[in-house]
C-alpha cells in the first residue's frame, strides 16, 4: 500500500491523494499505465505493470492496437489487469518532450483518462507523473499541468462515478517536485504523514 503524503477534497466530494509508492500495488479500480502509441510495455511503470500483472496485459494491449490503431494523447486504451489487484489497466500515452505542444498533450493525456474512468463507471483511479520518466517532462512542470488537469475536471464533471484519484510518485525527486507544486495550489490540504 502507498504512503498518503497529502490529500483535499475536490467539487463533488472527490478525494484526491498525493502518495508515494508501487502503483502495480494499488486497489483501485483501475491504475494508469504511461504508455507509448503502439502499447508495448518494455520499460519503466509499463514494463513494471507486465512483469507484475503478466503476459494477458501485453495480449489484449496488441489486441487493442490492430484493432483500434496506434493511442493518441486524448483517446487512451484499457485492458483488463491481469494479476494486478485492480479490475483495469489504463494505457495513457503521454507526450515526449521536445515533441511540442507537450503541455497541451499532457493536460489531453490526464483528460482522457478521466474520461474514459467515467465512461467505465470507476469509482477509483490511481494514476503516475505520466510522461517524467523516460519521456523527460520537466517533473514540476508535470505536476502542475496533472495536478490543475484533475482539479478542473472536477469542477465541471459533476456529479462523478469517481470518488477517489490517488497520484502515486515512486521517487523521491518526482515526490519533491509534486509536493511543492501541491502545496501551491492547494496550501491548505491536508498532510497525512
Amino acid at each position: 500500500m502507498s504512503t498518503i503524503l497529502k490529500e483535499v477534497v475536490l467539487e463533488g466530494e472527490i478525494l484526491f491523494q498525493l502518495a508515494l509508492g508501487d502503483i502495480t500495488r494499488e486497489k483501485t479500480d483501475a491504475i494508469v499505465n504511461a504508455a507509448n502509441s503502439q502499447l508495448q510495455h518494455d520499460a519503466g511503470i509499463a514494463g513494471a505493470i507486465v512483469q507484475r500483472g503478466g503476459p494477458q496485459i501485453q495480449k489484449e494491449s496488441d489486441d487493442w492496437v490492430r484493432e483500434h490503431a496506434p493511442v493518441t494523447h486524448v483517446a487512451p486504451a484499457y485492458t483488463s489487469s491481469g494479476d494486478l489487484p485492480c479490475r483495469y489497466v489504463i494505457h495513457a500515452v503521454g507526450p515526449i518532450w521536445g515533441s511540442g505542444d507537450e503541455e497541451h498533450k499532457l493536460h489531453a493525456a490526464v483528460r482522457g483518462c478521466l474520461d474514459l474512468a467515467e465512461k467505465l463507471n470507476l469509482k477509483s483511479l490511481a494514476m503516475p507523473a505520466i510522461s517524467t520518466g523516460i519521456y523527460g517532462f520537466p517533473k514540476g512542470l508535470a505536476a502542475a499541468v496533472i495536478i490543475v488537469t484533475i482539479q478542473d475536471y472536477f469542477i465541471s464533471h459533476h456529479p462523478s462515478s469517481i470518488a477517489l484519484i490517488r497520484l502515486v510518485i515512486f521517487d523521491t525527486e518526482t515526490q519533491t517536485a509534486f509536493t511543492d507544486t501541491w502545496d501551491k495550489i492547494f496550501p491548505t490540504s491536508i498532510d497525512t504523514h
